[in-house]
């Protein structure tokens, strides 16, 4: 009797060892339950659509109509996507005092405005992934103002040094532009320094360049006036460097 029971324990556990090792058999997960086939995940890297083109109005335009026609070239998209635009039009150059932001699917719409105030606009295209593009370059125009003889200057805008960026070296030489849609010749008025808002430094000057000597590694600020001999005076935005 001792050994049929010797036996006996014998082939339980031999059962035992193989129901243990099938039962980790059927435990084995597959590596892609959801996509056995190994097919591709659909749009894996959607690109974006090119930058459209800006046709009118024409940068720098006094422009007589009102409402405002406003035409760019499309887009193209490598993908074959579909085209949206958002257009945005500002009262200032940082696009903070924004007055339409619109999407639409055309190249063209046409919008009412203030008259008598210098206007910003750029677009960008979006994709129906949405995907954007980079804005285009920002164009500005005047709107014809009724009674208004002189319009003042277009804003100053930055030629260089680029804003925030670093100027090595013991002077830095500060170039802008700025023009006037009545043709009148500009002066300018030149704020520099460490100090935000910077301290004049130069009056009536009708260069557009200037050029100041620095230290390192502090901020500097310095901000431009166009005015253009009959009342009309615009101060431009303040930018600033590091040295």
């Amino acid at each position: 009797m001792r050994r049929v029971s010797l036996f006996l324990i014998s082939i339980c556990l031999g059962f035992a060892s193989c129901s243990s090792g099938s039962d980790i058999e059927e435990a084995v997960i597959p590596d892609n339950p959801d996509n056995e086939q190994g097919e591709e995940n659909p749009n894996p890297n959607n690109s974006a659509p090119t930058i459209p083109s800006l046709v009118f109005p024409t940068n720098e335009l006094l422009c007589t109509e009102n409402p405002l026609g406003f035409e760019w070239e499309a887009s193209t998209d490598i993908d074959g996507d579909g085209i949206s635009y958002e257009i945005q039009i500002s009262k200032n150059l940082d696009f903070t005092d924004i007055i339409e932001n619109v999407s639409l699917s055309s190249t063209a719409t046409t919008f009412s405005l203030e008259p008598g105030l210098e206007h910003f606009w750029r677009i960008r295209a979006k994709d129906e992934n949405n995907e954007y593009s980079p804005y285009t370059d920002i164009w500005k125009f005047y709107m014809e103002g009724e009674g208004i003889i002189n319009y003042l200057p277009f804003t100053p805008s930055l030629v260089s040094p680029d804003q925030n960026t670093l100027v090595s070296g013991s002077e830095v030489t500060l170039e802008w532009s700025s023009s006037d849609v009545d043709g009148d010749s500009l002066a300018y008025d030149l704020y520099f320094g460490e100090t935000n808002p910077p301290e004049l430094q130069t009056s009536n000057t009708d260069s557009t360049t200037a050029v100041f000597q620095i230290e390192a590694e502090k901020t500097y600020y310095w901000q431009v006036k166009a005015k253009d001999g009959n009342g009309g005076e615009v101060l431009g935005q303040i930018w600033s460097f590091k040295s």
